[in-house]
């Protein structure tokens, strides 16, 4: 049995992979508590397709993954935060418009070029742990430490603005670079788990995490320690699980939430109700 479990460990790829989707993993989980508990689940998802947009251009133009997309990803996550403040429309149907179109854009690129990038359209959707290289790793170090940089010297600006956003906007807090500094952490963060957790996961390893820990504790502080372990023991367990099941990386971590969540919402139940109703009013 042990045998069985370290086997895959020899390999580089899967040594990569392993620490990628792990990293991945505690990453979705910290920011997903901010992306959970200001209402912004859909933003997730939808920020994910955008960036669809600049991973098809980068894998079929040659440019570099990290730069290319990156771009794309930041001037998405800019365009989608000073839509949803201005609300000149439904802020729903404008991020659907945004972000639907980038993706679309990335779906035309590819069925017109793609003898270029075929190989890499699978791995964008639903991730893969043949994709994950040397500079993965470094990149999801770096957006990781970024992140929880700036949580912890950001932290009472974020618990703020995440609560009262109104109330922290006259009490002198600058919500509007909080909001946009949020998003550029979300979109760094989706765009270094894409290769692991796929485009069409994304927003579960952002969510299940985050929901998992809302409904244990009803503490700001424990929610933000209990996801980002939530989320990181998710992603290394499906990591191996893809390895022996043969199936995608995004799949197996995602349903190891869904799992996680159903058998904690089973023992809970309405006590979990209770403390998200505290925490709502705390």
């Amino acid at each position: 049995m042990i045998d069985a479990f370290l086997t895959p460990f020899a390999f580089q790829f899967f040594r990569y992979g392993v620490v990628v989707a792990t990293l991945a993993g505690a990453l979705c989980g910290l920011v997903g508590v901010y992306v959970v508990l200001k209402g912004m689940s859909y933003i997730g998802h939808g920020l994910s397709h955008a960036i669809f947009g600049g991973f098809a251009v980068a894998a079929l133009m040659g440019g570099s993954y990290f730069v290319v997309a990156g771009l794309w990803g930041f001037g998405s996550a800019l365009i989608i935060n000073q839509v949803t403040r201005r609300r000149v429309i439904g802020s729903d149907a404008a991020i659907g418009v945004v972000t639907t179109a980038s993706f679309a854009f990335g779906l035309a690129l590819f069925a017109l070029f793609g003898s270029r990038g075929s190989g890499s359209f699978d791995a964008a959707l639903f991730g893969s742990i043949l994709g994950v290289r040397a500079s993965d790793v470094w990149g999801m170090v770096v957006v990781t430490v970024f992140a929880a940089l700036v949580v912890f010297f950001r932290y009472r600006a974020l618990l703020f603005s995440t609560f009262d956003p109104e109330v922290a906007d006259v009490s002198g807090v600058r919500t509007a670079r909080v909001d946009a500094l949020l998003m550029l952490v979300l979109a760094a963060s989706i765009l270094v788990s894409m290769r692991v957790v796929g485009v069409t996961l994304i927003a579960a390893t952002l969510v299940i995490p985050a929901t998992v820990a809302r409904m244990l504790t009803n503490s700001f502080g424990r929610m933000l320690v209990l996801a980002t372990g939530i989320g990181a023991a998710c992603g290394f367990v499906g990591m191996n699980l893809s390895y022996h099941l043969d199936v995608q990386s995004g799949t197996t971590i995602v349903l190891v939430g869904a799992l996680l969540f159903t058998l904690v919402f089973a023992f809970t139940g309405p006590r979990a109700l209770r403390r998200t109703a505290t925490l709502d009013a705390h």
